[in-house]
């Protein structure tokens, strides 16, 4: 009886200790969450001061939202920086949803060839050209700063849609190949022979054989393509002036010689992770199966 006694308190102490632990981390992931959310709703004074709870630290305002024209008192009133707001929200969306989805699809068909051929280019073989896609992500940006700039130039696509969904696109794409690959690697190849000897074509047994089994990857795929263009700064400030810039570049602008407006950093950004949130919601569920599959495969 004491044995089981000090079994249980054992098990019970195991129990709180690894739910305190988690709880730890959970407050330590959303804590930036929840100070961006605050800050956007305090006031310059509120700020310095470095106040936390809303209502018992500092009475909360809509000075962030006010300034981007979107606070309850603007929002249905003419507003300049609203525009802007919107037209770098809109850049942002349309750029990084079409180069995350151009990403993926000619992505999926290099990792569907790197998975069912052989190649060879000269000395390389398959595992040798995967490895060349996945070196492409070796290299910082700002090494490519000034060749961007002189091809970008050149081609005049230089502050254009079309110009940064090209360069994000060619950024993602090593990504979705090896994601993919995995994907296509796991799927045996004998469902596609038997599709053929039941008449389907080529087309019709990737469609309708293996694409329902790697949807999970490929959503998988798309929401990490999507996150890393959706944040990402250096390229779009290095080649975008105004036709073409997006929200992190306008975060960035809320910084001056004079002072750093916390209250419209931390709207803007929590205007900016708001999509992403929805997005992962949605696609949880093909997210946790293309996570489940590539722990299974491990």
């Amino acid at each position: 009886m004491v044995a089981k006694g000090f079994i249980m308190k054992k098990e019970i102490f195991e129990k709180i200790l690894i739910y305190g632990i988690l709880l730890l981390w959970t407050f330590i992931c959303l804590f930036p969450i929840y100070w961006t959310a605050t800050t956007s709703f305090k006031t310059a004074a509120s700020v310095t001061q470095g106040l936390l709870i809303p209502w018992l630290d500092f009475e909360p305002a809509w000075k962030g939202w006010k300034n981007l024209g979107l606070s309850p008192d603007t929002i249905f009133t003419e507003s300049n920086p609203r525009e802007e707001f919107l037209a770098r929200f809109f850049n942002t969306a349309f750029i990084s949803s079409t180069a995350s989805g151009l990403a993926v699809i000619m992505g999926s068909f290099a990792a569907y060839g790197l998975s069912r051929f052989n190649y060879k280019f000269g000395f390389m073989r398959n595992p040798d050209i995967s490895f060349f896609f996945l070196s492409q992500l070796i290299l910082p940006p700002v090494v490519l700063a000034l060749p961007v700039l002189v091809l970008y130039r050149e081609l005049d696509l230089l502050d254009t849609h079309i110009g940064m969904i090209l360069i994000y696109t060619l950024t993602v794409l090593p990504i979705v190949i090896w994601i993919m690959r995995d994907q296509f690697n796991a799927v045996p190849i004998e469902l596609e022979e038997a599709a053929l000897v039941d008449g389907a074509t080529v087309w019709g047994g990737f469609f309708k054989i293996v694409f329902p089994i790697v949807l999970p990857g490929l959503a998988s795929a798309f929401i990490l393509c999507l996150i890393l263009c959706w944040n990402e700064y250096f390229l779009a400030a290095l080649i975008t002036s105004t036709d073409a810039k997006t929200m992190p570049v306008m975060v960035a602008s809320q910084i001056s010689s004079q002072s750093i407006k916390w209250w419209n950093m931390a709207a803007i950004s929590l205007a900016l992770c708001f999509p992403l949130i929805v997005a992962a919601i949605f696609l949880e569920r093909y997210i946790v199966k293309g996570m489940a599959a590539g722990a299974i495969k491990g």
